[in-house]
């Protein structure tokens, strides 16, 4: 199954300079880390006793946050509201030297925010902020201008794989869906889709699709002793959600399934099931969007679709052994080959 590391290795060298488009709902993942030594005499709850806070892209923008820790260049299209969440989200993103240029403010809805109460690594509570409508009228045409713009450059500035991260949070609508692949077809871009399976109809024209097991399920319509990912009991199991999801999306799938790996189905017929290695995982936040990172740019650097798969292994098996919404670098996935 495994390239020799040298082939792996020589792809890695190939991410530096590429540049990946992402489209998708942005969130601001933000921490209150702290201290739990009573419980509050108002009520049967813990007192935290805060201790700091951090602030760190989330959804789509921890897709081309992982972009650049691995070395390459970003461009982010979605909406922030005009509120301080959304500041602080942009200037989360520039500090990371993210292009925000394609990064809109919507006065009428607030940006998306993740809270995590954390006491000793222990997260305690999260709380949402989000609005959920579908985008519409004006800045919903900003968004197809600024698309069809960015994916028509050609030469040194041209982008080289285009990313749709679709948390189902009202940027990705049906419309704009059909833009984007119409868009990638013409101009030959190769299209990756992280899905929500409520808009399974809308990814028609795709190259690859990365569901998880549970929203392959879910999209595939199958129902009854699968409704998580590890549920997943076997690879025929898997072979029945890939080729069903081939048989009606006629795209690349690439099934995410938790401790069980992953499994690439292809348009020509070929499945490969990628093992995952053993190790300690202590939280799966974000770490999709690593694997769509990592796919984006091992494409983008001519790899093959199980190569590429083979390296979003490797990055996702780093991250989940983090706490919180986290990215990986270049020197750590080499490491991690170098530990097989």
């Amino acid at each position: 199954l495994f390239l020799n590391t040298m082939d792996l290795l020589s792809i890695l060298k190939r991410f530096q300079h590429k540049k990946i488009l992402v489209i998708g709902d942005l969130m601001l993942d933000r921490y209150i880390w702290g201290k739990v030594n009573r419980i509050s005499p108002e009520a049967p709850v813990q007192v935290l006793d805060v201790l700091k806070e951090s602030y760190v892209p989330g959804g789509a923008a921890n897709v081309a946050n992982n972009i650049v820790s691995l070395g390459a260049n970003a461009i982010m299209i979605g909406l922030v509201g005009n509120d301080s969440a959304g500041k602080k989200l942009i200037f989360e993103l520039k500090k990371r030297n993210i292009d925000c240029n394609g990064v809109f403010i919507d006065d009428g809805r607030p940006t998306i925010q993740k809270i995590r109460i954390v006491g000793k690594s222990q997260q305690l509570l999260r709380i949402d902020f989000e609005d959920t409508r579908s985008i519409d009228g004006d800045i919903s045409k900003k968004i197809r201008n600024c698309i069809e713009d960015i994916i028509k450059i050609k030469g040194t500035k041209e982008v080289h794989v285009v990313v749709v991260s679709d948390y189902a949070k009202g940027i990705i609508t049906e419309r704009l869906m059909k833009n984007i692949a119409g868009l990638c077809k013409t101009h030959e871009k190769i299209l990756i889709i992280d899905p929500k399976p409520q808009h399974k109809s809308y990814y028609a024209g795709a190259s690859l699709i990365t569901p998880n097991h549970k929203e392959a399920v879910e999209m595939a319509g199958f129902h009854g002793g699968c409704d998580g990912m590890d549920d997943m009991e076997s690879d025929y199991e898997a072979v029945e959600l890939g080729k069903k999801l081939i048989d009606e999306l006629g795209t690349t799938i690439l099934l995410t399934r938790g401790n069980k790996g992953m499994s690439l189905f292809e348009t020509n017929g070929k499945i490969t099931h990628i093992p995952t290695r053993a190790k300690e995982v202590y939280d799966v936040s974000g770490a999709g969007d690593t694997v769509v990172g990592t796919l984006a740019l091992a494409l983008a650097a001519n790899a093959s679709m199980k190569d590429a798969a083979i390296l979003a292994n490797h990055a996702a098996g780093i991250t989940v052994g983090k706490f919180g919404t986290s990215t990986v670098t270049i020197d750590e996935i080499r490491n991690d080959m170098g530990d097989e």
